[in-house]
């Protein structure tokens, strides 16, 4: 049974950052999911992929699974690429594309 420590990626579908800020928890699958012959829905026997716990810090999720003898892989999170833009740069003299209106 092993674990990811991660800290999830901002939303794409928005610009706001709520939930980035804490560290998860989460159990690997740890069979493959198949589906049913009736209904066609996915169905797994492993209870595990259903929880996630969430922490305020990596040092509380790593000490959470060494203290329950889980078995962790921690994921480091990536620092964003910020593009720094003003808005006198659409009237700058070294413009590649001119500036046309």
């Amino acid at each position: 049974m092993l674990a990811r420590i991660y800290r999830p990626a901002k939303n794409a579908m928005q610009s706001g950052k709520a939930k980035t800020k804490d560290w998860l928890l989460e159990f690997e699958p740890a069979s493959a999911r198949r589906s049913d012959d009736l209904m066609g829905w996915t169905q797994t026997t492993d209870m595990d992929g259903q929880v996630r716990l969430s922490f305020d810090t990596q040092v509380d999720a790593v000490a959470y699974a060494e203290k329950h003898g889980i078995a962790f892989q921690i994921s480091e999170p990536k620092a964003p690429k910020r593009i720094l833009k003003t808005y006198a740069d659409n009237f700058a003299y070294g413009r590649k594309q001119p500036w046309t209106h």
